[in-house]
């Protein structure tokens, strides 16, 4: 049966498909072959510089495990800060007050077009010159205040299109039952487009977590990706080896990241499915309906 989005394949289209992908397979096997033999022949393969990862506890404890947990402090730290602020620039670029909306668009697009590197060193040569904050952690807030200026403003344009993508019947139903604008928001929309954003809130906390890797490259970061440098110099010229493993562990954090927000959205979406919980509303001149949330969406929905 042939779907929305394409045609069914008929039988040489299923042939073709076949072919191509019999032919990529290849191709990928050869690449593959080709990468190992390089290394190979340059003795990257060679047991000396992969085992140290495996026999030498103190790889880990003195280099990996504390370059992980300074790249999982400066990660967190921007995503707990990030979080709400794009929420609330967000927010505010749905404003329809204007003294509200135009300086708030204006703070989403100037993060937003400075590379995040860039806000990275501003931020560390202005902590450096106007504050007191000691030299030992200039590089980790210089990391975070970049990471929350650029992606504070990403997300907030995520908000604004979460909610602008809902039906326009969902805030016109709350409006008709007597709800304030910012009840209508927090009680109607917000929940409605949690899902409709957690995609893409989910890509940009994974770029969080890559992003710290640039203050370990400019500002002197002791991140992960920053101990290539010293377990190469320690252990003998094994930089591919220490960069696969470093790759692995961002691999293996991302992943994880990517999985616990999938079972989330997953379980959103099936609560959603269930019978709807009541929201509760603060009441409002005669009195908001403590159902108010339920009944908007229904109204809007045409129950």
């Amino acid at each position: 049966m042939s779907s929305v989005l394409y045609d069914t394949p008929g039988p040489r289209a299923k042939q073709r498909n076949v072919i191509y992908t019999i032919v990529f397979l290849a191709a990928m096997a050869a690449l593959a072959w080709w990468v190992l033999a390089a290394l190979a022949e340059k003795n990257q393969l060679d047991a000396a510089k992969w085992t140290p990862f495996v026999t030498d506890s103190q790889v880990w404890t003195t280099y990996l495990l504390p370059g992980l947990v300074e790249t999982l402090k400066a990660a967190a730290l921007s995503i707990l800060i990030a979080l709400p602020l794009g929420a609330a620039l967000g927010l505010g670029r749905l404003s329809d007050h204007r003294w509200v909306r135009v300086p708030v668009g204006a703070v989403v697009e100037f993060f937003r077009a400075i590379p995040v590197l860039l806000l990275m060193m501003f931020a560390a040569q202005a902590y450096r010159e106007f504050t007191a904050v000691s030299s030992d952690y200039v590089p980790l807030y210089a990391v975070v205040t970049g990471l929350v200026l650029y992606n504070a403003s990403v997300i907030a344009e995520v908000v604004r299109a979460g909610v602008l993508s809902l039906p326009r019947g969902q805030g016109d139903a709350a409006v008709a039952l007597g709800m304030r604008k910012g009840q209508t928001m927090l009680y109607v929309l917000l929940p409605q487009a949690v899902t409709v954003m957690l995609p893409a809130l989910v890509s940009q906390l994974v770029v969080i977590v890559k992003d710290t890797a640039l203050g370990g490259a400019m500002l002197g970061f002791a991140d992960l990706l920053s101990q290539n440098r010293q377990i190469t110099a320690n252990y003998g010229a094994n930089t591919i080896a220490t960069l696969t493993v470093i790759a692995l562990i961002f691999i293996a954090i991302n992943f994880a990241l990517t999985t616990l927000a999938s079972r989330l959205e997953k379980r959103i979406r099936t609560g959603k499915k269930g019978p709807g919980a009541t929201a509760i509303v603060p009441a409002q001149g005669g009195g908001v309906p403590a159902d108010a949330g339920s009944a908007a969406a229904e109204a809007a929905t045409g129950a």
